[in-house]
């Protein structure tokens, strides 16, 4: 098995760690701060499994427990995504009370199972992020490793 990645003999196959830039962490930090009371929600991608690009998406919802990113504006930055060369690498959003933990709503709209999904949460001073993988309806934790 490869050195930046999890085996979950269960499911057969491996679950890869999550590599992000600095940059772009704190870039994350930062919209789901500017956005509270509401969840924030946006996309991350990159190249060869490392987070490099940050895309702040409109909750629609406009909602403190819920969040729901417009199909158009999704459509719209796939493109540019596929346009960089990159590939989808992650799905954020924040919990502006609740801990960093996929909720069963979470869980059930999960549609990207090659994506990390990262939740942080505002419900103390200082935000926490819990990152995991989500497939068949399972939240698997992750670890985040960072690069400049």
């Amino acid at each position: 098995m490869a050195g930046n990645a999890h085996s979950n003999s269960k499911m057969g196959y491996p679950i890869p760690a999550l590599f992000a830039s600095h940059r772009v962490w704190k870039e994350m930090l930062i919209h789901c701060l500017e956005e509270r009371p509401y969840e924030a929600c946006g996309l991350l991608s990159g190249r060869m499994g490392r987070v490099e690009t940050i895309w702040r998406m409109v909750n629609v919802d406009r909602s403190p427990v819920s969040f729901y990113m417009d199909p158009e504006q999704i459509r719209t930055v796939f493109q540019a995504i596929q346009e960089r060369g990159e590939q989808l690498a992650g799905v954020y959003h924040s919990h502006p009370t609740a801990p960093p933990i996929p909720s069963k709503e979470d869980i059930a709209y999960a549609t990207y199972p090659e994506a990390a999904y990262l939740i942080v949460s505002l419900a103390n001073k200082q935000p926490t992020v819990g990152s995991y993988r989500i497939i068949d309806q399972r939240a698997i934790p992750i670890p985040v490793t960072f690069f400049a």
